[in-house]
């Protein structure tokens, strides 16, 4: 792939998409590196600067809760072939990141990309991950300027592990990192038409708060408490009166962990239920243009604008379709 031009690559990586279903394990021994990743959003990012240059394997299936997702034995298979491991830290796979830790063979890395993301002193604690336990949330991804960090990131590892395909993965980063600006200066647009006593989120999970500090909005609260049980009757009490007080408009359920609780919420207050946002589920078909980081993040955030009142069609001109796709997903 290097002998093509960046423009050429990506087009042929594109037409040539073959899907690998989700139960195969497909470590492959062509002399390519092998990449490791967790949660989708890291998977997709991943794959599209890699190409074919690297293999692409995540370990985290979409859809299930990123949070409480136990590897099975047979990844650890997985891990000891990666060159690169590519976790998000900030303590959310920390059962993935410990089977990697004891698997990864000397020569191979693990890069915790929250952690070299933001510091300390940009941690956000909140509803689902209080101080108390310690743990930020690690909801990186929903700010799409940390998804260009992450990608900055992937891209200088790929290069350090694989210097022959430096011109492939500069390119497709740029190419991806390009359709990630694009994203921001539409969110900013699409933002300024929802009126600021209403940009105001109630979620299921606390999913959006690095996009509520970037993009001025506020997060007022989440169901789901930091050791994912249902809350309380008085914690729901609560979120009625906070709800009734500052005149939510709209509260948001996850299409993966369906809320009874939410709809509870939504009857008492009169407030609109929207039960599909999406944490890191790539929304579409495995192939589709909106099957990526990308068309989640739209899908999410035309969502939220949309319900609370705003305006959401800059969005549309937003570049989502993958810029080369075929990421596997380690046998289940």
């Amino acid at each position: 792939m290097n002998s093509q031009s960046p423009i050429l690559g990506l087009t042929i990586a594109a037409l040539l998409f073959s899907a690998c279903s989700a139960d195969q394990n497909a470590v492959i021994d062509d002399g390519r590196p092998v990449v490791v990743t967790t949660v989708a959003p890291i998977t997709n990012i991943a794959q599209n600067i890699a190409c074919d240059q690297a293999q692409v394997i995540g370990i985290v299936p979409e859809g299930v809760n990123s949070h409480t997702f136990e590897p099975k034995p047979s990844d650890a298979t997985t891990m000891a072939s990666a060159d690169l491991v590519l976790v998000n830290g900030l303590n959310l796979e920390l059962p993935t990141l410990e089977l990697a830790e004891r698997n990864i063979s000397d020569d191979a890395s693990i890069v915790l990309l929250g952690d070299r993301t933001i510091g300390p002193d940009e941690w956000i604690f909140d509803f689902s991950f209080p101080e108390a336990d310690g743990d930020p949330n690690p909801h990186l991804w929903t700010n799409p300027l940390f998804g260009i960090r992450f990608a900055e990131i992937i891209r200088d590892e790929l290069i350090a592990l694989d210097p022959d395909g430096a011109d492939t993965y500069t390119a497709n980063a740029d190419a991806l990192i390009d359709q990630m600006e694009a994203l921001d200066g539409a969110v900013r647009d699409a933002t300024a038409t929802v009126d600021r006593d209403r940009r105001k989120l109630l979620t299921y999970h606390d999913s959006f708060p690095y996009f509520a500090r970037e993009y001025d909005w506020d997060v007022i609260g989440a169901i789901q408490p930091s050791d994912f049980s249902e809350p309380s009757p008085s914690e729901v009490a609560a979120l009625i009166d906070q709800i009734n007080e500052q005149r939510v408009p709209a509260i948001f359920g996850s299409e993966v962990f369906t809320s009874p609780v939410l709809e509870q919420i939504a009857e008492e207050t009169g407030a609109v239920y929207v039960d599909d946002l999406r944490d890191d589920d790539l929304p579409g078909e495995v192939g589709s243009d909106q099957h990526s980081y990308l068309g989640l993040m739209v899908f999410d955030f035309q969502t939220m604008i949309d319900a609370l009142g705003g305006d959401s069609s800059v969005l549309d001109s937003v570049p989502t379709a993958n810029i080369c796709t075929g990421a596997t997903y380690a046998e289940e």
